[in-house]
């Protein structure tokens, strides 16, 4: 922990590899033991993953078009999909978009999303 502490601190860890680490470990915890409510856990490996406001991983596997993000998307966000995720505020892929997420790549989205595009690969 002190370790840690010191990293950040001197700024020798890109917050990039720390929101993929929030992610593994959030994706370890979920396959660790079955969710809340006894629903299965998110597979890892899958194509597209976020943590919602409820806490939970939620993932996708080859997501096409418009997605509501269930449980209400916020916080580590991982793309394995071939094409771009763009993220809405509004249900439905309405409005002004908040975020575009390019191919293998894990970032932040805030403060949150409510469904998400994902764009049509060949």
């Amino acid at each position: 922990m002190r370790d840690t502490r010191i990293l950040l601190r001197t700024g020798a860890v890109p917050a990039l590899l720390l929101a993929a680490a929030a992610v593994a470990a959030a994706t370890a915890a979920a396959t660790a033991a079955p969710a809340a409510g006894g629903t299965a856990p998110v597979a890892a490996g899958q194509d597209f993953q976020y943590v919602g406001h409820d806490d939970r991983v939620h993932g996708l596997t080859a997501p096409k078009g418009c997605v509501a993000a269930e449980g209400g998307g916020s916080r580590p966000v991982t793309n394995h999909t071939r094409g771009t995720a763009t993220f809405y505020r509004e249900p439905g892929c309405a409005g002004a978009p908040v975020e575009r997420l390019g191919p293998g790549t894990v970032t932040q989205v805030r403060p949150y999303f409510a469904s998400v595009r994902f764009s049509v690969t060949g």
